[in-house]
C-alpha cells in the first residue's frame, strides 16, 4: 500500500512564500506559542522528509549561520531536522549536514513514486516548490497543506506558492484557526481539466 504524501507550505494572505527586504523576521513575525506548539505535534509522528536540492541548500545554510535560542531552532523545526530525509538532486552528494539525510539521485516524480511504495511511513515535503510543482502534476501530492499568515506582502513578497504549478481542484480535508488568526488549510489536490 502507498504511503502518503503532504505538500507543507507556509504562505502570506496573497500567495507569498517568502519576502525579499523588509523587516517582517521569519513568520512574518505572527508567530505564536499555540502555532509553535501545532507545528511541533504535526512533526511529532515518525514520517520522512523529502526536500529538493535549493530547500536542503537553504535549510543547511539558514541551520548552520543560527545562533542557539533563535526561531531557527523552534521545537518543531528541531524535530524536523531530526527526522529522516530525502534530498532529491542530480549535484548533491553524500554525505549531508542532515542527521538523518540522503541523497536520491534523479527525477524527483521517480523518486517519490518509489518512496510511495516503499515507505513504512508518511513522507511530508516543507518548501521545495518547484519540486511540489512537478508531483502536484503528477498526481503525486496527496494533502497540499497551505499554513497561511496574515499579511499581505504586495511590495516585499517574493516565491510565489503557486506560481509555477499547474491548475488544480482542491478538496477541504481540514481547516484550522489558530492563534493570531493564523489560517491552516489542508486539501486533496485534483488535476483541473
Amino acid at each position: 500500500m502507498a504511503t502518503t504524501y503532504t505538500f507543507d507550505v507556509f504562505s502570506s494572505l496573497d500567495g507569498s512564500g517568502s519576502v525579499s527586504g523588509g523587516d517582517w523576521g521569519g513568520y512574518w513575525g505572527k508567530q505564536t506559542p499555540g502555532f509553535l506548539a501545532h507545528r511541533l505535534e504535526q512533526y511529532r509522528p515518525d514520517q520522512r522528509m523529502v526536500f529538493g536540492a535549493n530547500t536542503y541548500r537553504e535549510f543547511a545554510q539558514m541551520l548552520a549561520e543560527a545562533t542557539a535560542g533563535s526561531e531557527v531552532y523552534d521545537p518543531w523545526v528541531t524535530r524536523m531536522v531530526n527526522l529522516p530525509a530525502t534530498i532529491v538532486s542530480t549535484t548533491l552528494r553524500d554525505p549531508l549536514d542532515w542527521v538523518d539525510g540522503t541523497v536520491a539521485n534523479g527525477d524527483a516524480v521517480d523518486v517519490v513514486t518509489r518512496l510511495k511504495r516503499e515507505s513504512e511511513v508518511p513522507l511530508r515535503s516543507h518548501g521545495s516548490l518547484a519540486m511540489n510543482w512537478a508531483l502536484l502534476a503528477a498526481g503525486l501530492v496527496d494533502r497540499v497543506q497551505v499554513t497561511v499568515f496574515p499579511v499581505i506582502t504586495g511590495k516585499t513578497g517574493s516565491a510565489p506558492i503557486f506560481g509555477g504549478a499547474a491548475d488544480f481542484d482542491l478538496d477541504l480535508l481540514e481547516s484550522h484557526t489558530l492563534d493570531g488568526g493564523i489560517q491552516e488549510l489542508i486539501y486533496r489536490p485534483t488535476l483541473h481539466g
